[in-house]
């Protein structure tokens, strides 16, 4: 249930929001409510295989899911894109977490051997949620990441190698997680000699090779994870 519960976040926060979602999301307070939905009816869809009557705690997730990102439509507080970015997130992981605790799920005071029993019973949904990852939720923690540091802005998303980029991470987390490790840079490598020689004549070459190597990082971290279940 808890890894449930963090891959539905992925699936409704990030997979399921497509852009002309999250453009009417940032702009109006009905795109976050339709958007919250959506979190909604994927959480309460997830728990229906472990337990069908946690559904109370499925609306306490979404009525929050809600009241953060109706928050920070209203208030845009004076911090990097990079930093908002991660508190949102911090907050979201807060409130799933203090769901599964009041749900009976986790318990907060051992909270480390709880973690050692799921990786040891739940390693079918811990691959799903590394995979559901290193697609979109990897794609935008990439963009915030390599804006927020090399440019200090918000990212801009209208990138036409996002698919692209999820495919190379699929192939670069499975090839770390069988032990492949040389086949990495195989990946990167067709797509880096096509795109870089024009990079290098444009000012967003730096954040090229940021999203670059911040790209890779994740992908051979959650290939590396794999490794220890």
């Amino acid at each position: 249930m808890i890894i449930a519960m963090f891959l539905a976040h992925l699936v409704g926060d990030y997979i399921l929001q497509w852009n002309s979602l999250a453009a009417w999301k940032s702009r109006a307070l009905a795109g976050v409510f339709v958007h919250c939905l959506v979190v909604l009816a994927v959480t309460w869809l997830f728990i229906l295989p472990f337990n069908p009557g946690w559904w109370p705690w499925v609306l306490v997730i979404g009525a929050a899911h809600f009241a953060i990102d109706a928050f920070q439509l209203r208030v845009k507080l004076p911090i990097p894109e990079l930093a908002r970015f991660v508190l949102d997130q911090l907050a979201h992981g807060v409130v799933i977490t203090l769901a599964l605790a009041g749900g009976g799920y986790l318990d907060l005071g051992a909270v480390a051997q709880s973690s050692v029993a799921v990786l040891q019973s739940d390693w079918l949904l811990i691959y799903l949620l590394g995979y559901a990852f290193v697609t979109m939720p990897a794609w935008v923690v990439v963009k915030f990441t390599a804006y927020g540091l090399v440019l200090g802005s918000a990212p801009q998303f209208g990138d036409s190698s996002k698919y692209l980029g999820i495919l190379e991470r699929l192939l670069m987390t499975t090839f770390v997680a069988v032990g492949q490790y040389y086949l990495v840079p195989l990946v990167i490598l067709p797509r880096l000699l096509m795109e870089w020689p024009q990079a290098t004549h444009e000012e967003r070459a730096p954040v090229y090779l940021a999203e670059l190597l911040v790209s890779v990082a994740l992908a051979v971290l959650v290939g590396l994870l794999f490794r220890l279940i």
